[in-house]
């Protein structure tokens, strides 16, 4: 939710779902999460980021090869439909603005969360992993969907997210976290 001008911070402001308020002009494109008055890091996430900053592009391109969109807008699986499905599983804990308006700021859409930006990243992998189970659960081979379960079974979320961060070098201040 998008609140009127922030003293001393340009443009329009978000509600954040901890209560705090953040000028949308003091969100840039190198920023992943930012410290909150609240006390907590709040992941920020614009449609510009690409969607490999949280899944491999070979993942990436088989999302896109199988989810059909309906947006005219965005008429290729990207960022924002990643983050439609975070906000539609977690309405509280995300908000987000329409910023095409806002030259200044760089972005058409900004998404910030309740969570920490590795935290966001576990989400995401979680979700596409019940994306591609959902997917996969229609399937009218048995085994290729015992052979799914049967690694989604040996999957750790976390340990995949430690190693995409750290195979991306996301430890890096003007990397995507």
């Amino acid at each position: 939710m998008t609140q009127p001008q922030v003293p001393g911070g340009g443009g329009e402001s978000l509600e954040l779902p901890c209560g705090e308020t953040k000028s949308v002009r003091s969100l840039d494109l190198g920023m992943r999460e930012f410290e909150c008055p609240c006390g907590e890091s709040h992941a920020v996430v614009m449609d510009v980021h690409p969607p490999d900053r949280f899944l491999p592009e070979f993942l990436v391109a088989v999302l896109r090869e199988a989810v059909e969109t309906t947006s005219e807008e965005m008429p290729e699986f990207g960022t924002a439909h990643l983050m439609g499905i975070v906000l539609e599983e977690f309405p509280n804990d995300v908000v987000s603005a329409d910023l095409s308006d806002d030259g200044d700021v760089g972005a058409g859409i900004v998404w910030v969360t309740a969570f920490d930006s590795r935290r966001l990243h576990e989400i995401v992998v979680e979700l596409v992993v019940e994306l591609m189970e959902h997917a996969v659960s229609h399937a009218e081979d048995d085994a290729a969907v015992s052979e799914f379960e049967r690694q989604m079974l040996e999957f750790d979320v976390s340990e995949f997210v430690d190693e995409y961060r750290e195979e991306r070098d996301l430890s890096r201040e003007d990397a995507y976290v």
